[in-house]
């Protein structure tokens, strides 16, 4: 019973980071998320995310992480994203459809919250190695904008087929 006990408590641990680290996507680049005070996002809250692009020959998927409650407003969103790195300075404002005409949610619905994760950018290219910086602004005509819970960002390697 001593040795049972004992293999168990040296092989737990090891099943248990085998299994994390099995469940990590070896092409994700960043995948982070800003919560927002007071649900309130203001124009100048900006989100702001860092990463490093090793390889600047593949392409990559740009996506928005966005969580709002069920008493947010509109069905979409303005955006603005300013992108800035090794020979890239740019600005782009996007519009996000959170909502049917109907008013049912497009996102993930757990409880109150609605999370969404929608590409804004596929198949990018970074023009060259180095370390890149996402502003993420709101864009609506109210400021703040209420009801907006966490934004984010994700960067990941495209996959070829």
């Amino acid at each position: 019973m001593k040795a049972a006990r004992k293999f168990l408590s040296a092989c737990v641990p090891v099943m248990v980071l085998l299994a994390f680290l099995g469940c990590t996507d070896s092409n994700t680049i960043i995948d982070q998320n800003t919560s927002i005070e007071n649900l309130n996002w203001s124009y100048a809250n900006r989100v702001k995310n860092d990463f490093k692009i090793d390889d600047p020959a593949a392409a990559y998927n740009i996506y928005l992480n966005l969580r709002v409650t069920g008493n947010y407003r509109y069905s979409n969103i303005f955006l603005l994203i300013k992108k800035t790195g090794p020979k890239l300075n740019s600005k782009t404002r996007f519009e996000i459809k959170l909502a049917e005409p109907d008013g049912r949610w497009l996102g993930q619905g757990s409880g109150n919250l609605y999370s969404f994760q929608v590409p804004v950018i596929t198949a990018f290219k970074f023009p060259a190695k180095g370390t890149y910086h996402f502003e993420i602004e709101q864009n609506m005509r109210d400021n703040p904008l209420h009801e907006v819970s966490d934004v984010g960002l994700r960067v990941e390697k495209a996959v070829t087929q």
